[in-house]
């Protein structure tokens, strides 16, 4: 693990990330000596391709979607 003082980090802060991300190597920022932060490679994706349609064929339909809930004889707006 890499370590840098806090005020050389803010002061290159982006080529550290870049740096951290391109190696995947950790960094660890120090005030005085003493950790402060540990900034971590990203995780690896998950195989498993596009998220759209992952739960599709999963679902089931439990009662007829189309026909009405109440027959129409019970419903005062129609009268």
């Amino acid at each position: 693990m890499d370590e840098m003082a806090v005020s050389k980090f803010k002061a290159t802060c982006l080529a550290a990330l870049s740096r951290v991300r391109r190696t995947g190597r950790p960094l660890r920022v120090t005030r005085f000596g003493k950790p402060l932060a540990d900034v971590m490679p990203p995780s690896q994706p998950a195989a498993g391709g596009e998220w759209l349609g992952a739960m599709r064929g999963r679902g089931t339909l439990a009662d007829d979607l189309i026909s009405p809930a109440e027959s129409t004889a019970a419903w005062d707006a129609l009268k």
